[in-house]
């Protein structure tokens, strides 16, 4: 592989047009992020649309429903997009003249149908994204056989949690190829005027017809009871719809050889839904009832309503295709599809021109298809999100200071919630709602394409609208109270490097964001360590079922449980935060006691987790060389629960360089500094015996919850490919656990965790994901930039064995090089032609129309890499494209050299060109 050398990178400077976009909305306010792909894949079954008693929102708002039902806080829709408001909405309709429903949105199954909780039984792809959103492209296979809808319900509840899913493939719906392959391509001639084509291929030998119905219709905000204004769609002539809104002005859809335009209302069919009459004779639905039903007077003959869509009835032949062309624009043109093609091809042009640019040059055709893929994904997956949970509350009459407050809702202590921006989503069909520390890793892989975006999403956060006043960031609205890790300060500090040596430090924006984490951090401590002693529970910390017991509950042994996870967490928290006070520090020397605050947090959460003499309440077993969580017995007593996990290699996350000066130059953090080694000499020494810590190559400090000798015996487990070290990257738990199952008996019964590669075998945490085994990105993300982080205090002269008992010795940069090839070897393709994520599907490892096309999941098997839960996880999934960009940019020697700036100069080489 070449590696570039950041210092030999000319600075000049050549601005790409989609670069130019990008400045252009953030210096003069023009607005080319107004329309995106800000539409949700699911709606129904959410929290947001959530009005039962019970609290069961997948069974309250059903698939069922979905199309009869008018929605309160979002919308849906297939390959959709809306301004960033989402005031107005447009998205494909399609049938195929054999199923039952109008697809108009995907199918998948609820927590309780699924064997391994919801899942979307549909195949889709990302396939491209600027990121203005002036060139998108995405793929739906719309099959032509009628779609199994039954068949997927009923065959998934039968099996057991010990089974694999049964997919859409496996019903033998695409067999023979007879599916279409629905393309949609967006481009933008300005900012507000959207092309729109949507090409057709039947893969199919044989001729087949299929409806196409371009929707647009208004989001509807006038049925709750505000006087929030409705908006008026009306036919202009046959090819044309006006769109309406005292806030968004008038746009008119032009359509391009449209059998006819369709009329109805975007409000619920109360009849169907509830056996009682409708206001209108036209509803939501009418569209279904118009196509699929032959119901004439479903739609409005007046060419007037609140949704609309046009109508195509499409020939297509045998291997053949047929295009429809679409323009969503202010002002409409007559010749609005002259220069259709010319628009369409430039905005490609635009988008692979910017894709050159920040690719590096060293990857391979596929290792580059993998990469771009991975970006376009994470810009699909936005998502206008809108939740005020004071209006939320009140309509449950469960809001704690309004009305009589005797109704039960959860989240009622959020009540200061208002949400109404675009966020960077999960996964938009199966996780249709931000989750705070997913959204954190989603920021490191954003930034190679919007700096701007990532750091608003990480402000976003910090918010007083989001935040809690008590400073906890919210974690999802099924639970805003959850604990999520704490990786803002890391996210932050990461965004912040790059762009000071982009030469654009943004002091503004790390300052804001230190505000609102010194905030958060407060919180960790006051909540989290109630006793004191800096040591941290949490509960399940986003890793679900990675413990004994639901750590989110009661233990059934009474108690309480010291997270080997949390504390680490809030190790790394201290560190990061330590960081950026030190920063701060240069530019106003109020920061610096801040500075040593989070100095000695992080000496004594790291001397806690081991102290001095043979405890058996300490996180660290010495005779095992791991960390474990401790369970404490009400009776005082305590014992290590030995599972060998993610939790005991999380500590190697913590860890921190210093360049030889940086402390000394602030004298009163040094003095600080002295006084502790004065006053607390023991634990000095105990969290750097020999001083190893302290002094390092090219005079470096080291901050770091494992010294080296730790390092080296955490590290030989993690290497070792019968423990953790994977072919795909590191496992979530021990590959030892497969024979030897750690086994806790208490009250009569048996609590057990074994080794699980793919799904888990239970239903704590909904079932639909597994920290018993599988490869998670995330934390294998966090594992690398830890190893990096250590690499240049450490040096070329200390190596571990990679793998353990190999008799290959590999400095920390070449571990962590190791784990990302591996990571990447999960999407590439191997020797034999196959990616791994496919597992042992044929269609996606034989067929040319399927195996270039990638998904990103949201964990891995932990021993073949295959993809399992979540197929749409972009969100951190996405990292990889971060991964395959540091690796091929960055040498050890660049990395030795100067470790602060490795990321960001390799951010500045794709800036600056290579």
């Amino acid at each position: 592989m070449k590696f570039v050398d950041p210092d030999t990178v000319p600075l000049t400077y050549v601005e790409v047009t989609e670069q130019k976009r990008l400045n252009e909305a953030r210096e003069k306010s023009i607005p080319w992020k107004k329309w995106g792909p800000y539409l949700s894949e699911r709606q129904w079954g959410t929290v947001r649309e959530d009005y039962s008693n019970d609290g069961n929102a997948w069974d309250y708002f059903s698939h069922d429903q979905s199309r009869s039902r008018a929605y309160h806080w979002g919308e849906d829709g297939l390959a959709g997009i809306s301004d960033d408001k989402q005031q107005l909405c447009f998205a494909l309709a399609l049938w195929n003249g054999r199923d039952p429903i109008l697809k108009e949105r995907l199918f998948g199954l609820t927590n309780s149908e699924g064997n391994h909780g919801e899942d979307v039984k549909e195949y889709y792809f990302y396939l491209d994204s600027t990121p203005t959103h002036s060139y998108m492209k995405y793929l739906y296979k719309y099959p032509q056989r009628e779609y199994p809808y039954s068949d997927l319900i009923q065959t998934n509840k039968r099996r057991s949690r010990e089974e694999m899913e049964y997919e859409l493939l496996d019903t033998g719906i695409f067999d023979d190829d007879r599916y279409f392959d629905v393309f949609v391509e967006y481009a933008k001639a300005d900012p507000e005027d959207l092309l729109v084509k949507i090409s057709v291929f039947n893969r199919g030998a044989e001729a087949a017809q299929i409806h196409v119905l371009p929707t647009l219709w208004f989001r509807n905000v006038w049925s709750w009871g505000d006087d929030d204004p409705k908006g008026i769609l009306r036919q202009i002539d046959g090819q044309s719809i006006s769109a309406a809104h005292p806030h968004l002005g008038e746009v008119t859809l032009q359509c391009d050889g449209a059998t006819e335009l369709l009329f109805t209302e975007n409000e619920s069919n109360a009849n169907r839904l509830w056996s009682q009459p409708n206001p209108s004779p036209y509803v939501k639905d009418a569209f279904h009832n118009y196509v699929i039903g032959g119901e004439k007077g479903a739609v409005n003959p007046a060419k007037t309503g609140s949704k609309s869509a046009a109508h195509y009835i499409l020939d297509v032949p045998g291997e053949g295709s047929r295009i429809v062309r679409l323009r969503l624009s202010p002002k409409p043109k007559a010749d609005a599809f002259e220069k259709f093609e010319e628009i369409l091809a430039a905005r490609l042009a635009d988008a692979n021109e910017f894709y050159e640019r920040i690719t590096p040059k060293a990857l391979s055709d596929d290792e580059r298809r993998v990469h771009r893929q991975a970006l376009a994904g994470m810009l699909w997956s936005k998502q206008y999100y809108y939740f005020d949970l004071d209006k939320w509350l009140d309509e449950h009459g469960a809001h704690p200071l309004m009305g009589t407050g005797e109704g039960t809702a959860r989240n009622s202590e959020w009540y200061h919630m208002f949400n109404s921006d675009v966020i960077s989503m999960p996964d938009k069909w199966e996780y249709p709602w931000y989750a705070a520390w997913d959204l954190a890793f989603h920021t490191i892989a954003l930034s190679l394409v919007d700096f701007d975006f990532a750091k608003d999403q990480l402000l976003l956060m910090l918010r007083d609208l989001y935040a809690h006043p008590n400073g906890q960031i919210p974690a999802y609205e099924w639970n805003f109270s959850d604990v999520n890790p704490p990786v803002h300060a890391w996210a932050t500090l990461f965004l912040y490097r790059i762009e000071t040596e982009l030469g654009r430090a943004d002091i503004r924006f790390l300052e804001r964001s230190f505000q609102g984490l010194m905030l958060n951090f407060n919180w960790w401590v006051n909540r989290k360590d109630p006793e004191g002693r800096n040591v941290f529970a949490g509960g399940f910390l986003g890793l679900d079922n990675i413990g004994v017991f639901d750590r989110s509950a009661p233990l059934p042994t009474g108690g309480h449980l010291d997270q080997a996870d949390g504390t680490a967490w809030m190790a790394f928290f201290c560190l990061c935060m330590l960081e950026i006070a030190v920063i701060l520090t240069d530019h106003d020397q109020i920061y610096e006691e801040v500075s040593f605050r989070f100095l000695e947090h992080w000496a004594w959460i790291t001397y806690a987790m081991d102290r001095i003499g043979a405890n058996r309440d300490e996180m660290w077993d010495t005779q095992d060389g791991f960390f474990y969580d401790v369970l404490h017995f009400p009776n005082g007593d305590a014992q290590r629960l030995k599972i060998r996990s993610m939790v005991g290699l999380l500590p190697l996350c913590a860890a921190t360089v210093f360049e030889q000066g940086t402390l000394a130059s602030h004298p009163r953090v040094q003095a600080l500094i002295q006084l502790f080694r004065k006053r607390h000499p023991e634990v000095v020494k105990q969290i750097a015996p020999n001083n190893d810590s302290f002094i390092g190559y090219a005079e470096r400090r080291l901050a770091t919850v494992c010294n080296k000798q730790k390092l080296e015996r955490i590290l030989a487990y993690m290497l070792d490919e019968n423990e953790f070290l994977s072919p795909y990257g590191i496992r979530s738990l021990s590959k030892h656990h497969r024979d030897h199952p750690f086994v806790f008996h208490f009250g009569g019964q048996e609590f057990k965790v074994e080794y699980l590669p793919a799904e888990s075998n239970t239903g704590m945490f909904g079932g639909n994901s597994n920290w018993r085994g599988p490869i998670w990105m995330p934390v294998n993300a966090l594992i690398i930039r830890g190893l990096l982080n250590m690499y240049p205090f450490y040096g070329d002269d200390f190596k571990v064995e990679c793998p353990t008992g190999s008799g290959n010795y590999m400095t920390l940069f070449e571990v962590a090089e190791e784990i990302g090839r591996r990571l990447s070897s999960i999407f590439l393709r191997d020797d034999s032609g196959n990616r791994p994520v496919y597992g042992g599907t044929k269609k996606f490892q034989d067929d040319p129309h399927w195996r270039d096309y990638i998904l990103f999941y949201e964990y891995f098997h932990g021993d073949n890499g295959a993809g399992l839960g979540a197929s749409h996880q972009t969100g951190w999934t996405g990292l990889i494209a971060r991964s395959l960009d540091l690796f091929a940019r960055v040498s050890p020697e660049a990395a030795l050299r100067a470790p602060k700036k490795v990321i960001a100069e390799m951010t500045r080489e794709q800036v600056a060109g290579e």
